[in-house]
């Protein structure tokens, strides 16, 4: 007995050279057919690959430019974004610095929020980082 597959969507890894080059992951995935754009943690990552700034809301605000800029690449904008998740590694600074977070947010991505979660962590990859995101989007 034979099992028919359906064919997998045809899924496109993008790695702008605006972000450090990737190892063991792609910076965003595009699955053609229905637009789905799966987004990789992105931390403050320079294009050399060094975490930036000693703060949490310098290195949220390079993490959440580099989801947007992986976003971008794959053709979409900030208010494609459908879900984020932040991995913090102390959520008691997170919660105090909510409101400059927020700033930093409605800057760079406006006013169109995804859902989000925040999640508390000991570490993340690279140990100097304080927070990463991840999201995924769905365009248009």
């Amino acid at each position: 007995m034979t099992t028919e597959r359906s064919v997998p969507p045809d899924l496109s890894r993008l790695n702008p050279p605006a972000l450090s080059p990737p190892s063991g992951f792609s910076h965003a995935v595009v699955a053609t057919g229905s637009r789905v754009v799966f987004l990789a943690g992105q931390t403050a990552l320079d294009t050399d690959g060094k975490v930036v700034g000693a703060s949490l809301p310098e290195q949220f605000e390079r993490a959440l430019a580099n989801l947007l800029t992986a976003l971008r690449t794959a053709g979409g904008t900030p208010a494609d974004l459908a879900r984020v998740t932040v991995y913090a590694t102390d959520v008691a600074d997170y919660r105090a610095r909510a409101h400059e977070l927020g700033g930093i947010w409605r800057r760079l991505a406006g006013r169109d929020y995804p859902a989000m979660a925040v999640v508390g962590t000991t570490r993340l990859w690279d140990e100097e980082a304080l927070v990463e995101l991840d999201g995924f989007a769905v365009l248009p």
